[in-house]
């Protein structure tokens, strides 16, 4: 009895959550309706409500301002909007803080989040996964000499929280593991992808 228990709630498990995940994003996303007036919503045209076409409303507005803000007009409205928020002292420090991190995570060329390590955390005799974000500020690196690097250490079965920490490029060790992979690792506290884990970690230190 204890094994059917089990296996079924391996089975139902996974389902459940993804279904909790994907309808926590639906519904926030559907949101983006209220922004239309009354007379255009989906809602009223059909009489019920069905979930979804914020989805759709909400990818369009992406793609859109996306779009626009590719030539040069686009550019320039962007640039006024940004000076806009500048001026704003308390939303000011929040956005430019997130616009940092976003254009580092989502720009082509930046190295954050491109690669996966192995640091000694949270003491010198552990080791734990965490994702390269790039090398320490000016100010920093005056103190603490050249040769360091900023890893994410995330949190486990949620990645979306973890400390930052600024260790010697020395002391992590690249994994050869896709962040996807890693990501998949850390979720499942170590289960998933272990025998993968069971290899001895290659030997070459990164390089900035």
């Amino acid at each position: 009895m204890k094994k059917y228990l089990i296996t079924g709630l391996l089975i139902w498990i996974p389902l459940v959550i993804t279904m909790w995940v994907l309808s926590l994003v639906v519904t926030t996303m559907d949101q983006s309706l209220l922004l239309l007036p009354e007379a255009w919503r989906p809602s009223t045209w059909i009489g019920v409500h069905v979930p979804g076409f914020g989805v759709i409303l909400t990818l369009l507005v992406i793609f859109l301002t996306g779009m626009l803000a590719a030539n040069i007009l686009g550019q320039r409205l962007v640039e006024f909007w940004e000076s806009l928020l500048a001026r704003i002292p308390v939303v000011k420090t929040i956005y430019t803080s997130v616009k940092q991190v976003s254009d580092t995570i989502f720009s082509s060329k930046g190295e954050a989040f491109r690669k996966a390590v192995l640091v000694r955390f949270p003491h010198k005799d552990s080791w734990t996964v965490g994702f390269l974000t790039g090398a320490p500020g000016h100010e920093i690196t005056r103190r603490l000499g050249a040769g360091h690097v900023s890893v994410f250490v995330p949190t486990t079965p949620n990645p979306t929280s973890g400390y930052m920490i600024i260790v010697p490029k020395a002391d992590t060790v690249e994994l050869d593991m896709k962040v996807d992979e890693a990501l998949k690792y850390i979720v499942s506290m170590g289960v998933a992808g272990a025998h993968a884990q069971s290899q001895a970690p290659r030997s070459h230190t990164i390089a900035l």
